[in-house]
């Protein structure tokens, strides 16, 4: 069975389970003991989905510590099948997979998992959970295999390479949902045999590589920022946001059949971001038999979609344009800020009326980001509560359209200031102009994080701001968003400081408004400078040109957090000089002798102009 035809298979379990409780607390019916799914998947499936499992529960753990648990469990499902009543065949699949862990002797111990063990489900698996690790770099970077070595691995065992693939992927991703894992396993195993038979391999997958890791990592940023909203701003604020994003994609749908939708999908979410993957899978079939049986009254875009398999329509459903907006929908929603009972309405239903706001205003703005409308709803909210308690509510609210216009044009000025950057100074300019601001306000991260963070930001830039103007500001504010979510789980793991705190933690609608307004971090104690915080020797002039660049970046950091308040002429002229002293030193005869002799002055120099 290939792996596409896998994840079919994991689509159409569960079709009949009750979900009145989590899988995870309920009793295990005869579809969803392991020897079921051993039968229903077969034995290479059933390993690629242990394999996701104990490679994302256990990310440090080496591929034959993995492949060990993966051959333990299956020999455990294959006796399932032919003791299908024995009580430890009825224990639900993750507590067979986690008792598999914690049974591994020393392997709890070994990486940190052993008071895990100790607790009861669920407690145990929220530990589990909780010890998941995304920070980039934490898993090393993944080497590349030889060409000719990979192609001879795969044609020699096909199944072995591919499980190696699923276990190197899934450590890397561990919050990545398992189908999206699988599905890349596919997409990989449909490069190796186009590459394998191309002249020139290496070229070959050097082209087609990206492709395969893209959708996986926009998938995995956008499901664990999914999750963080979750866990850190309620489900409320997921609901809210799941509303703005269904009403913009399907504006022809009534408010009841999106309050509907959005009901499911962050019900769906709930169950991922437990780690059930059962239920995961189980709401979305259900999530996208719903979508596809009234897509006429849904949106006509749907149909492309739900002809596809059950492997490609959720994704499909996924990534689908906004469809275009009904004819005779009125370009306002003067209902919301000229009817005289609207402090009545939202007195009663609140939330509700709330929710039928963000609907009617999300529909007919496709062209803002999901946290614009979010920004507009909040700002609505706030307007009600403050003008309902005055002696005249309607004229008070009445003044909201301009209020909210102000919002939108003052989010729509830093984008266009950010474009205007980007297209007068190109990418490695923008990120250099990035970086000035970002180790001002965060100059506890470290140089590594700080230009990990901001090329990211400047890349938006070459993605976004080439758009129409329908869609500029939802790519640049989406992607823009999801790196700062980046940002606040680094701070959640190590506290940066209490002003990106405050920001992290009081609204995810105003997140990007925050941390774009904070100025320099007052209470940070500048670093000492000491002999090594800036030396210069004659590599420098053995230096690429992009090296180069990261050289005068790095300075750029040191300089900053040495001395935060630094004016951007002052920064210039110390970079100015710094490119000055290396023409010098590079021409001259003993380079080294001559960067021990410019050095310190340049240091001194720098000192100077920066005490002024």
């Amino acid at each position: 069975m290939k792996w596409g035809t896998f994840i079919s298979f994991i689509f159409l379990l569960s079709f009949t389970e009750s979900k009145t409780l989590p899988r995870r607390y309920r009793d295990v019916d005869e579809k969803h003991t392991i020897g079921h799914c051993f039968t229903d998947l077969h034995e290479e499936n059933f390993k690629g989905v242990a394999m996701v499992m104990f490679a994302q529960n256990v990310q440090e753990s080496t591929h034959e510590e993995a492949a060990k648990m993966v051959k333990d469990v299956t020999d455990f499902a294959q006796k399932c099948v032919a003791s299908k009543e024995d009580a430890a065949c009825l224990k639900p699949l993750t507590a067979i997979f986690l008792d598999e862990i914690c049974h591994e002797q020393g392997l709890p111990e070994k990486y940190g998992l052993a008071a895990c063990c100790t607790k009861a489900d669920p407690e145990r698996n929220e530990c589990f959970l909780s010890h998941k690790n995304s920070t980039p770099g934490f898993i090393p970077p993944f080497k590349k295999p030889d060409p000719e070595e990979g192609c001879k691995q795969y044609q020699e065992n096909r199944a072995a390479l591919l499980g190696l693939y699923i276990y190197e992927l899934a450590r890397r991703h561990p919050f990545l949902y398992s189908p999206t894992i699988l599905s890349a396993a596919g997409h990989y195993e449909e490069m190796m045999k186009g590459c394998c038979q191309a002249d020139d391999k290496a070229a070959c997958f050097s082209e087609k590589a990206p492709s395969v890791m893209k959708p996986v990592k926009e998938s995995g940023l956008t499901e664990q920022q999914t999750c963080e909203i979750l866990k850190k701003f309620g489900e409320r604020t997921l609901k809210a946001l799941k509303l703005v994003q269904v009403s913009q994609k399907f504006p022809k749908a009534d408010f009841a059949t999106v309050n509907k939708l959005v009901t499911d999908v962050v019900h769906l979410h709930t169950e991922c971001c437990h780690g059930d993957m059962m239920d995961c899978i189980h709401e979305r079939v259900k999530l996208t038999e719903y979508a596809c049986s009234h897509k006429d009254t849904i949106s006509t875009k749907l149909n492309d979609c739900c002809g596809k398999s059950e492997v490609e329509r959720s994704e499909c459903i996924v990534h689908l344009e906004n469809d275009d907006r009904p004819a005779g929908l009125s370009p306002t929603v003067r209902e919301f800020i000229e009817d005289k009972d609207v402090c009545e309405h939202f007195a009663k239903e609140k939330d509700a009326f709330l929710a039928k706001f963000v609907y009617e205003y999300s529909r007919r703005h496709p062209e803002f980001s999901h946290l614009m409308l979010l920004r507009v709803g909040k700002g609505y909210q706030e307007l009600l509560e403050n003008c309902c308690t005055t002696s005249n509510p309607a004229e008070c609210y009445g003044k909201g359209e301009e209020i909210l216009k102000k919002q939108v044009q003052e989010s729509q000025e830093v984008l266009t200031t950010n474009c205007n950057l980007y297209k007068t100074l190109g990418e490695y300019f923008l990120q250099n102009a990035l970086l000035v601001r970002y180790t001002k306000k965060m100059p506890q991260l470290s140089s590594e994080e700080l230009l990990h963070f901001t090329k990211e930001m400047a890349a938006v830039g070459a993605m976004c701001c080439h758009l129409s103007e329908d869609k500029i500001f939802p790519c640049a504010e989406g992607h823009v968003d999801l790196i700062l979510g980046q940002i606040c789980r680094r701070h959640y793991a190590r506290s940066i400081n209490p002003n990106v705190c405050k920001c992290c933690s009081n609204s995810y609608a105003l997140r990007r408004v925050c941390i774009s307004n904070l100025g320099i971090d007052e209470k940070y104690v500048p670093i000492p400078l000491t002999p090594d915080l800036f030396t210069f020797h004659e590599d420098l002039c053995a230096t690429q040109e992009t090296e180069l660049q990261k050289k005068k970046q790095d300075l750029l950091i040191r300089v900053i957090k040495y001395k935060p308040t630094i004016t951007e002429e002052q920064l210039k002229t110390i970079i100015t000089s710094f490119l000055g002293m290396r023409e010098k030193c590079c021409k001259a005869e003993d380079h080294e002798a001559c960067f021990t002799e410019e050095g310190p002055k340049l240091i001194a120099k720098s000192q100077a102009l920066v005490a002024q």
